[in-house]
């Protein structure tokens, strides 16, 4: 079994993979991160209250944008796994041709979902949407490249920005609502939070598509914490809620024949 873990800035989303099978998923929530021993613990526990062995974890896959985590948890899999975990980070094989300016900012989830949905639809063109505490774009050429995309703040991010930068508006729950006109102040803050994302996501996808595949109609594929929120506005051809996970994957079994020790008070997080 195969355990793969994406290390987001709000969440750790993990899964246990069964061959090609996602046979499980949890979440926890990043931070505090905890020490060592504590992510050790939660690993194993999460898994076997699950029905499954911890000791049939033959392979630990990580995807991280948040340095911090990298120590402790390369630690943890060592003492409560002993494996030494892939992380996909710059130097390892990815099956791609990045095509960023400059490689090694490219985030790691948004590589994860590159090879992802290299593999889920070969020789397709793809715009990838991840939905999450940022909201990005990437674009993926059927030639397997990586060319890059758009970067927004997310709709967590939007809703912590009005609470925490003005005097009188409050967070509210992130929801789709029943009408564009808001009749208080928290209907008028999901009003706009919802269809600003989803107003913004159809327009970089859109502009995205004119400037990258003139003529062309590339698949749209939905990934991310609030892609189910978003899927009745007809914005995405499919919706892959583990996309990072499948992609960490692909890439460990891709760098597999040649493990790759990791550093982990250096190993860096980002493309």
């Amino acid at each position: 079994m195969i355990l793969s873990l994406d290390i987001g800035n709000t969440h750790i989303h993990g899964g246990i993979f069964d061959g090609d099978t996602l046979r499980l998923q949890f979440r926890r929530a990043t931070h505090p991160i905890g020490s060592s021993d504590e992510i050790g613990l939660f690993l194993r526990s999460v898994i076997r209250e699950n029905g499954y062995d911890p000791a049939l974890v033959s392979l630990v896959a990580v995807c991280s944008v948040v340095p911090p985590v990298v120590y402790p948890l390369r630690s943890a899999i060592v003492k409560y796994f002993h494996i030494e975990p892939f992380f996909l980070q710059p130097g390892v094989r990815t099956g791609l041709k990045i095509k960023y300016r400059n490689p090694l900012e490219v985030g790691a989830d948004r590589i994860a979902n590159a090879i992802a949905v290299t593999h889920l639809h070969p020789e397709r063109d793809v715009l990838i949407v991840d939905c999450g505490t940022a909201t990005t774009v990437d674009v993926v050429t059927a030639r397997r490249e990586y060319l890059g995309g758009a970067i927004m703040p997310g709709p967590t991010i939007w809703v912590d920005a009005l609470a925490g930068k003005t005097a009188r508006l409050p967070a509210v729950e992130i929801t789709r609502p029943e009408a564009a006109l808001g009749r208080s102040t928290v209907e008028s803050i999901q009003s706009g939070v919802y269809l600003g994302q989803v107003g913004a996501i159809r327009h970089l996808t859109a502009a995205l598509i004119a400037e990258t595949f003139p003529g062309k109609r590339p698949m749209i594929v939905g990934t991310g914490g609030f892609a189910r929120l978003l899927e009745a506005e007809g914005l995405f051809d499919e919706i892959v809620p583990d996309l990072v996970l499948r992609g960490v994957r692909l890439a460990a079994l891709l760098n597999h024949d040649e493990p790759k020790q990791a550093d982990a008070t250096t190993a860096p997080a980002t493309f």
